[in-house]
């Protein structure tokens, strides 16, 4: 049973041992590890308990109007 956790143990350890000798090290794993932790909470976290919610798309058309359209006349369109 003892041989199942040893990978982990000695992972700790190690992570243990960049922390004293290596900081850059260790804290670039930190950061590393908590990014993608990070991309899949946040979003459920604001939708959920801060209330998020996303804005209106923005327009990609001009809306046209509901009326039959008037022939352009002048400005030499004759």
């Amino acid at each position: 049973m003892a041989s199942i956790f040893s990978p982990f143990r000695r992972g700790y350890r190690h992570l243990q041992y960049l922390a004293h000798e290596q900081p850059v090290i260790f804290y670039s794993c930190v950061i590393g590890l908590a990014g993608p932790v990070l991309a899949l909470t946040v979003p459920a976290v604001r939708r959920n308990w801060l209330g998020y919610t996303p804005a209106e798309p923005i327009p990609t058309s001009y809306p046209l109007p509901k009326r039959p359209r008037k022939p352009v006349q002048g400005y030499e369109d004759e």
